[in-house]
């Protein structure tokens, strides 16, 4: 009884490696990449010119989010000397004008914000479209079979490709005009 146990084991543990070596025996002739999106992301010519972009678009609204903050705080001071002299009415006007322009300043910051995110997650998405299909077109002219991205936790030198990949967007744009578009 113990023989035939044991021999109904080793065909069952037998007939589930089979699909693993068929598969290994498959992966044999394939050609695997690897490939680092956020680093292309960040280093590609069309992300920095995305990036200059934006703060081109966002930098007259900064510089008037910085202005009111620079006017709050010197009313603030010029209200907190003469706190001191001021009638009780005076007084109470001056606190309620503090807290109006506060809130104007916080409302205006988080506007800017929203602004910002939205048109940078518009820029990234162009970018990031271009910078799949110049994988698509590498893998495709060097004869990969199979690319990978995200969710890698190692991968060798040998088959990271991002170096190539990231060399072809820098070939590709020469004025990099259609960035973040």
């Amino acid at each position: 009884m113990k023989y035939k146990t044991r021999n109904t084991l080793l065909l069952a543990i037998f007939v589930g490696l089979l699909p693993a070596i068929t598969v290994a025996q498959a992966v044999d002739g394939l050609k695997i990449g690897v490939v680092n999106v956020g680093r292309l992301l960040q280093e590609s010519p069309q992300a920095q010119t995305a990036r200059e972009a934006l703060e081109d678009e966002f930098a007259p609204r900064r510089r008037e989010i910085v202005a009111m903050q620079t006017a709050f705080e010197e009313k603030n001071a010029a209200i907190q000397k003469d706190i001191e002299v001021m009638g009780a009415e005076e007084r109470d006007n001056a606190q309620r004008d503090l807290r109006n322009d506060e809130r104007a300043i916080v409302r205006a910051q988080n506007e800017f914000r929203e602004d910002l995110d939205l048109r940078n997650n518009e820029a990234i998405g162009g970018v990031q479209q271009e910078v799949f299909r110049e994988i698509a077109a590498y893998a495709d002219s060097t004869g990969f079979d199979l690319v990978l991205a995200d969710g890698i936790v190692y991968a060798s030198n040998r088959i990271d490709i991002t170096q190539a990949v990231l060399d072809r967007l820098k070939a590709g744009t020469p004025d990099n005009s259609n960035a973040g578009q």
